[in-house]
């Protein structure tokens, strides 16, 4: 039997690191746990091991073998962690879908009721960044952009309207800046530039840009401060970053806004003026 170990997380914060630490370490089935657990938190606080095995498409006694190698004793006591996360006020997606359906009814496709499903989930989706972000991180990445003597922006895809933003906003501001956007295939070439005297914000959701994340790994492994902004602590930003905000997403919804990032973006650039003009 294997013993609980005295390194067991003891908050839902400290599991959510350990499973970031220990993932590369665990076979290939226990990291498909990792990323099922980290993407559906509430299930784990309110689903049985059987059903929850189920969804992951695994056996139980691989749910107890990931519980047991972050240390638990058994996947109820890794459980416990989730429902503490719970009940101290997480937003439950399964509940909210089930409201958005009824508020819906009959009339799916009538664009007022598309208007009223896209709201809520936009309110629910910035009630989760505010309860979820950390106070000293907003405050950490403030610091690195206001200190950098360019800032390097880098998203593709979706996440790009983020990074299209920031540079207009960084620019109002007279902050210098770069919005890597890879026109003429130049994205790889453009952000070798970044010095660790400047500063990168990088944007990617999933499924995440490998070209984002080679190249950003590439610039923090030569000492460039990164601010990730993006939706897992898996995600391949989370590990080279100084500072990672990840804003949760629900995957059962057909179009994944963009409120959240853009509230946290609108937020890094109003502390940083705020920063700018306290240091003229």
């Amino acid at each position: 039997m294997v013993k609980k170990t005295k390194n067991a997380p003891k908050t839902y914060e400290e599991l959510q690191r350990t499973i970031t630490e220990r993932y590369e370490s665990l076979s290939r089935q226990l990291q498909q746990i990792a990323h099922f657990v980290v993407e559906n938190p509430d299930d784990l606080a309110l689903e049985t091991i059987t059903r929850l095995a189920e969804l992951a498409e695994v056996q139980p006694s691989s749910m107890v073998r990931f519980a047991q190698a972050l240390g638990f004793d058994g996947f109820s006591t890794m459980q416990r962690l989730f429902r503490s996360r719970l009940i101290e006020g997480s937003q439950n997606y399964r509940e909210r879908v089930q409201s958005l359906r009824q508020k819906r009814g009959g009339g799916e496709r009538e664009p007022n009721a598309i208007l009223a499903g896209l709201t809520d989930q936009g309110i629910a989706s910035l009630e989760m960044l505010r309860a979820g972000t950390s106070p000293k991180a907003i405050q950490k990445a403030v610091e690195i952009m206001a200190a950098a003597e360019h800032v390097y922006l880098i998203a593709q895809r979706r996440s790009f309207p983020v990074a299209f933003y920031l540079d207009y906003a960084l620019t109002c501001l007279e902050k210098r800046c770069r919005l890597v956007d890879g026109v003429g295939g130049m994205l790889t070439r453009h952000i070798r530039q970044a010095t660790p005297k400047d500063a990168i914000v990088a944007i990617s959701f999933r499924s995440y840009s490998p070209r984002v994340a080679e190249n950003v790994g590439e610039r923090a492994d030569a000492g460039v401060p990164v601010i990730a902004i993006t939706d897992s602590p898996l995600s391949p930003l989370a590990a080279p970053a100084t500072v990672c905000f990840e804003i949760a997403d629900n995957e059962k919804l057909t179009f994944r806004g963009l409120v959240g990032p853009m509230c946290l973006a609108q937020t890094l650039v109003v502390g940083l003026s705020d920063r700018l003009d306290a240091n003229k």
